[in-house]
């Protein structure tokens, strides 16, 4: 479903955390790293970690978000160097659907919160 919507141009909403969101990635060989979700969406997301890392590496990501526990299966992508540390892309390769719609739900408030507060003046 996401590859078609990929296909047509559509990208999924992101939302930026900043960092305020704690991530744990296990790696296939057990090793495990600890990063902050500096943006997210129900595709995938990016991660701040101290070291990078190669792209197509298979982890798995485990984050709370609102009413959401995701513990998905992942890929990362190319990674790139921030001020301090990297920041790792990766996609979802195994979100289920009933966590899709409860992390969409929560990242839809996240939104909405945003717009909110953007929009309103004096603040």
């Amino acid at each position: 479903m996401s590859k078609s919507k990929a296909q047509a141009g559509t990208r999924a909403p992101r939302v930026k955390l900043g960092g305020m969101v704690l991530a744990l990635l296990k790696l296939q060989n057990g090793r495990q790293l600890r990063g902050r979700l500096h943006q997210l969406s129900v595709t995938g997301g990016l991660l701040q970690l101290e070291q990078p890392l190669d792209e197509g590496i298979k982890v798995e990501v485990i984050f709370h978000l609102g009413t959401s526990t995701v513990r998905s299966k992942a890929r990362t992508l190319f990674p790139m160097w921030a001020t301090q540390g990297c920041l790792q892309p990766f996609e979802f390769a195994d979100l289920a659907d009933a966590d899709r719609s409860s992390l969409q739900a929560d990242l839809q408030k996240l939104l909405n919160a945003t717009t909110a507060t953007a929009a309103t003046p004096g603040q």
